[in-house]
């Protein structure tokens, strides 16, 4: 599952943005990544471990409604049930 999220500023200078994507990895654990950044700058990755899909959906989730509530609008998503995920 993939989100995509962009922060539009009032100047000319480029938009901040958040991507957050959840995978399952190879023994059956899931990662959720956070990256955020300005476009065309410097990113900054997080990454947190879990192994259970529950725990994981939830960090998502939080993760999403958190970035929604600064003011981040859903540019792109990929392999959600809803707009704004399950």
């Amino acid at each position: 599952m993939r989100l995509y999220l962009q922060a539009m500023t009032a100047t000319a200078e480029a938009p901040r943005y958040v991507q957050i994507t959840l995978e399952q990895d190879l023994l059956g654990g899931w990662t959720l990544y956070r990256e955020s950044g300005v476009q065309g700058g410097k990113a900054t990755l997080k990454r947190d471990q879990f192994l259970e899909r529950d725990d994981a959906l939830a960090a998502f989730e939080k993760a999403r409604d958190a970035q929604i509530k600064r003011g981040f609008r859903v540019m792109f998503s990929q392999g959600l049930d809803g707009p704004y995920g399950p």
